[in-house]
């Protein structure tokens, strides 16, 4: 294994960067907007990839060209080729594979499930081949390039000293929902009969809002407000040509580090108030809510299920259960399940047992996914799928794509909703869902 070639830059904000290098190949920034020690100390940025494995409905492809190999063996086969020490002391992602996973990935995972073969709003996955990477630490304030040689640290430097262009606008309106409200409060009452029947004990349903792009729209001056507006923990800005991608995500699916996982899956949602009393008071109903605690814990359980089947024996545990954390806009019930990956396993194996995660399907997983299918009746694209990284020096870390808005083929596209029990009432959880994407849409406002 070869050391990569690391060299400090003058630490600007990842988003003022950003902007500078709009325009190159398959730009990716994975930005820590809210900040902590523990949790969003690391921001990532790069661009002109090496190469690019994809997943389409048509197969798995490295540039272009079919592979034998299904994608997620392909993903542990070139990770593994490619493999680099770990350098102390630096953010963690020091180059690797990084890119989405949509949601309607999972079908893959799961062949046997009653899931139609819904007309794709995006590829499965694209994962990028990134050989050197702007990393930056919030809490040193401190900024690197890490590059495979010289000459790719060489040329990332460059990119990112130029001039920023200017930005366009970020305002869209004429926004469309799948659903009417009736519409929508009748598919939450189907869904609370499924779990009375005993299909399921959980589901999340969502509702999508669309609209077609205009001429001018820019959006990396949306994502930039959209940061601003709602900053979270796993944001994220993809430009990869035909799609563009901006996520204010608070939500992390897995992290790797070594042997050791970690998932954190949300589950229970209030609105924050200006009202300092009044925010109090929304912070003790949410930690008290039977019903909240009930979908967090039974998704805790669903992950323990799924982690258990890549770890060690009596590796999985549960440092957190139903804890609070704040953000910008809403208070979550937040959980933290990790383990200790088995030997032999990959990260390839990792996602397959874990994707997509519990907190935007339910559970059982695999019956919760099959009523999602019939009920929304249409592909979630990159929305509740994956954002983030798979390093060459064993270290990975990826969202749940949740706060998220996808542009392509001329529209952009916006999803939002919740977690469905017994106890669901049809017209709170329309509001609920109204509540989780109203900053998002906010974003969009002239």
């Amino acid at each position: 294994m070869t050391s990569p070639h690391v060299r400090e830059i003058v630490c600007f904000e990842p988003s003022v960067l950003a902007q500078r290098l709009t325009g190159e190949r398959h730009l990716l920034l994975l930005e820590s907007v809210m900040r902590q020690e523990h949790l969003g100390r690391y921001s990532f940025l790069a661009c002109n990839p090496r190469s690019t494995i994809e997943a389409t409905h048509q197969g798995t492809f490295r540039d272009g060209i079919p592979q034998k190999d299904d994608v997620l063996s392909l993903i542990s086969r070139t990770l593994e080729a490619n493999r680099r020490p770990f350098v102390p002391g630096l953010p963690p992602f020091q180059g690797g594979l990084a890119g989405f996973i949509s949601y309607d990935f999972g079908r893959r995972l799961e062949p046997h499930a009653r899931i139609p073969d819904f007309a794709p709003v995006c590829p499965d996955l694209v994962m990028h081949h990134y050989d050197a990477v702007a990393a930056f630490d919030h809490m040193q304030e401190r900024a690197w390039i890490i590059a495979g040689d010289t000459a790719e640290a060489d040329r990332l430097e460059d990119l990112i000293n130029r001039k920023p262009r200017e930005l366009g606008s970020h305002a869209l309106s004429g926004w469309q929902s799948n659903f009417s409200r009736e519409d929508y409060e009748c598919a939450i009452a189907r869904t609370v009969e499924y779990i009375l029947a005993g299909d399921i004990f959980q589901a999340n349903i969502t509702q999508e809002f669309s609209t077609a792009i205009p001429a001018g729209f820019d959006p990396f001056a949306f994502y930039r407000m959209l940061r601003q507006r709602n900053p979270a923990t796993f944001a994220a800005y993809l430009d990869f040509g035909t799609i563009q991608i901006a996520s204010s995500s608070p939500e992390r699916l897995l992290k790797l580090d070594g042997a050791a996982v970690e998932a954190r899956p949300i589950k229970g949602t209030r609105r924050r108030d200006t009202d300092l009393s009044r925010d109090a008071a929304l912070i003790a109903e949410l930690t008290s809510s039977r019903k909240d605690r009930a979908e967090n814990v039974m998704i805790v359980d669903l992950l323990r299920n799924d982690l258990s089947r890549v770890s060690q024996p009596g590796s999985v545990r549960v440092p957190v259960l139903c804890g609070l954390e704040t953000y910008a806009n809403v208070h979550h019930l937040v959980s933290v399940i990790a383990s200790e990956l088995r030997p032999g396993m990959r990260p390839g194996d990792l996602i397959g047992a874990t994707f997509p995660g519990g907190s935007i399907t339910g559970a059982p997983k695999i019956r919760a996914m099959e009523i999602i299918a019939e009920i929304e009746g249409r592909p979630r694209g990159v929305y509740c799928g994956s954002i983030g990284y798979l390093g060459f020096n064993g270290h990975a870390d990826l969202n749940i794509a949740i706060r998220t808005a996808q542009f392509s083929a001329g529209m952009a596209r916006v999803q939002g909703g919740g977690g469905i029990t017994a106890r669901s009432q049809p017209a709170a959880e329309y509001e609920e869902g109204l509540t989780k994407i109203r900053r998002i849409m906010d974003a969009f406002a002239a």
